[in-house]
């Protein structure tokens, strides 16, 4: 079978990279790629179904875990300051949310011809780890899209506000209609693909597991999804499986430990390693995230106090790595990038980050204690996690109670709501500069609060409150080539 041409009119006639020395990479991709009649090469089109752009830059400058540091201090790019002012960032470039909306249905679309390959093709039983790999990397893209571009999905709730289109069929026009449904037939679909993928699945099919979605990482993606769903027991059934016989603290990052010895270099060279088995799928992108060592907007004095004794419900200070460039300029040193050379002089940066870890897993689950009331579970899942977070930890003295949750945030009235805050809170800390909060932010409905210091020190604050329709990332607008609306402004 062919591999057609993917023109993926939806994705506004996105290319895998737009600058000229990339698409000289992109001209010497191989043509035994063009007809998929082999294990071998089905192997290599689905590893091309993983998004190639990350949302890193502006899903952390919309959130609360970025702060004006004043006029003047730091450097300033559209790619950071638009999104903390929650307007829309209009083109493509790199960092942006058009370009992850781009390369997600790129990645879509692999997937997609993977899938046809397979059902047009006899590969037999050694294709079917790849299937499901397709099947789950399909659910995946899919569920970060509905996630950023279209409104939360509410428990219990209709959800019957505009999805994003479920593509799952190769394209063949280049100009093809399509209809972004329901946010509730979205999540149906995902539904589907991802239990269906997840049957097939299997971590010896890859020479390198950890960039491929194994059983551990899609129990990890599924804790993800059903969280957002609320099907509590599912997080937890999903959750637990993530790691070798439930053993979290052995499988968390060791932050009171190991990183902590690494020198900065190392710390930032080996964090998003392969090698560390709290990270659970690993994917390469096109970014230049890893740049944003001095932003205006980002990581300040404010948000520094998390890790401090007064800053965070244990009492003591956190041991996670923190750098400072320059006051009031920080950095956790998560990220290294890399440098792809096509030729002496030219290539193109990328950047490898955790989609998926073994430490959200377990915060998963912990959430989805605390709603079933099952609260003993929930505050072993917080003190497992904090145990690795804090040098010399005393389960006698430094373990998380329901009666320390009542006395640090006095004004939440029951149980329940104070071990979801604090676990919320914990998060928060700990993926700082990663992302995930915003994920938090729109799935427990929490107001974001950022601060403006204008150029004599004055400082005011802005919140972008549940319903705003800024909360929503904008599609392209050559979407509506495709016939697809954009969201409301």
């Amino acid at each position: 079978m062919k591999l057609n041409k993917i023109s993926l009119s939806i994705v506004a006639a996105a290319l895998l990279f737009s600058m000229p020395s990339c698409k000289k990479y992109l001209e010497q991709v191989p043509d035994n790629r063009a007809e998929i009649n082999t294990v071998e090469k089905l192997a290599q089109l689905v590893s091309t179904a993983y998004p190639s752009r990350d949302y890193l830059t502006f899903t952390e400058a919309s959130s609360d875990n970025a702060e004006d540091k004043g006029a003047g201090i730091g450097t300033t790019n559209d790619a950071i300051d638009i999104p903390y002012a929650w307007q829309d960032l209009i083109g493509d470039a790199t960092n942006t949310s058009t370009a992850y909306w781009n390369a997600c249905y790129e990645a879509i679309a692999s997937a997609n011809q993977a899938l046809e390959s397979i059902e047009t093709n006899n590969l037999g039983a050694g294709a079917l780890p790849y299937k499901g790999e397709a099947l789950v990397c399909r659910a995946y893209a899919h569920f970060m899209l509905v996630n950023l571009f279209a409104k939360p999905y509410q428990i219990d709730g209709a959800n019957d506000s505009p999805g994003i289109p479920y593509v799952d069929k190769p394209e063949t026009k280049v100009i093809q209609p399509y209809s972004r449904g329901t946010v509730a037939s979205t999540y149906a679909k995902i539904k589907d693909d991802l239990e269906a993928g997840m049957k097939l699945l299997s971590a010896s099919a890859y020479k390198v597991p950890k960039y491929h979605f194994t059983p551990a990482a899609a129990h990890a993606f599924a804790a993800r999804f059903y969280l957002f769903m609320g099907k509590w027991q599912q997080v937890v059934d999903h959750a637990t499986l993530c790691v070798p016989g439930n053993d979290f603290v052995n499988n968390i990052r060791p932050v009171s430990t190991t990183l902590r010895t690494y020198t900065a270099e190392e710390h930032r060279t080996n964090y998003m390693g392969s090698g560390q088995k709290y990270n659970l799928l690993l994917i390469g992108t096109y970014s230049t995230y890893a740049r944003f060592t001095s932003p205006r907007h980002g990581f300040g004095a404010k948000l520094q106090k998390m890790f401090s004794a007064a800053g965070n419900i244990t009492g003591k200070t956190l041991a996670n790595s923190i750098l400072q460039y320059s006051v009031p300029n920080y950095t956790m040193y998560k990220f290294k990038e890399n440098f792809f050379y096509t030729s002496p002089d030219i290539g193109y940066p990328y950047l490898t980050f955790a989609a998926f870890t073994a430490d959200e897993a377990l915060m998963n689950r912990a959430e989805a204690y605390a709603e079933l009331g099952i609260n003993d579970l929930a505050l072993k899942d917080i003190n497992d996690f904090y145990s690795v977070r804090i040098v010399g930890y005393s389960p006698a003295n430094d373990a998380i109670n329901l009666t320390k949750i009542a006395n640090y945030y006095p004004s939440i009235s029951s149980p329940k709501q104070g071990l979801i805050k604090t676990i919320l809170d914990a998060k928060k800390a700990e993926f700082l500069q990663e992302g995930l909060r915003w994920f938090d932010i729109i799935r427990r409905d929490l107001t974001v609060v950022h601060n403006t210091i204008d150029i004599t020190g004055v400082e005011t604050f802005a919140e972008l409150k549940p319903g705003d329709p800024h909360r929503i990332f904008q599609l392209p607008v050559e979407v509506k080539l495709s016939g697809v609306e954009q969201n409301p402004r």
